[in-house]
């Protein structure tokens, strides 16, 4: 490994933490926000409210089914008018978190949807508000949940962040794409695919630690 190799490898790995550092905490905040209101006004939520869930799930499964390239051109006007650009690190964290928040927001219902309904129903009969069952009974209870979901979302991430790079997003997908791919360069095709994927498992790992120390069951 040549020191220019090194070089562009460490750039680029910096690259890629902060794309997904900064996409992930957008992630983690607006997936939860919007994955609790989808729990709240649910069916079997504590507070069903249909005019509300319907129109924000349908907003959520089209997020979803929408195929992340695609993703990222529809939304470059968008991204020019956050950012400035539609090129670079800053740029791409715009796509990122575009198509992460509404993945995420379903896990979130999700795990909150498996908390008993014991534990639930002893909160309410002692008169808990609908802020506080969420807040001190359901949350809590779905945290090792929501620490799962959040890590299958952060490697998701990582995974958009290196697709990113092939159209200008930066990091270690746009390294492998201009280097590897467009030069023929083997060696900056498989440094960036193994740094990617000891990241992917440092994630994992972390995440699945996290949720079995606050697994209280």
């Amino acid at each position: 490994m040549n020191d220019r190799l090194v070089e562009l490898l460490t750039e680029a790995f910096w690259e890629t933490l902060h794309i997904v550092a900064v996409a992930g905490a957008f992630t983690l905040l607006g997936g939860l926000l919007l994955g609790t209101i989808l729990y709240i006004t649910s069916k079997t939520g504590p507070k069903p409210i249909a005019v509300v869930n319907a129109p924000l799930g349908l907003i959520v499964n089209i997020g979803r089914s929408a195929p992340f390239v695609l993703l990222m051109v529809a939304v470059v006007p968008l991204t020019r008018l956050i950012t400035g650009t539609s090129i670079g690190t800053e740029a791409a964290i715009v796509p990122l978190t575009v198509a992460s928040v509404p993945f995420f927001a379903r896990l979130v219902e999700g795990a909150l949807l498996e908390v008993q309904p014991g534990l639930i129903e002893a909160a309410r009969s002692m008169g808990a508000s609908t802020p506080a069952l969420v807040w001190r009974v359901v949350l809590p209870e779905a945290t090792p949940g929501l620490i799962r979901g959040f890590t299958v979302t952060l490697v998701a991430v990582v995974s958009y962040s290196a697709m990113a790079g092939i159209v200008g997003g930066g990091g270690l997908g746009d390294l492998a794409y201009r280097y590897g791919y467009q030069r023929f360069q083997t060696e900056f095709m498989i440094w960036p695919l193994v740094i990617l994927v000891v990241l992917v498992q440092l994630f994992q790992i972390l995440g699945d630690r996290c949720a079995r120390t606050l697994d209280r069951r």
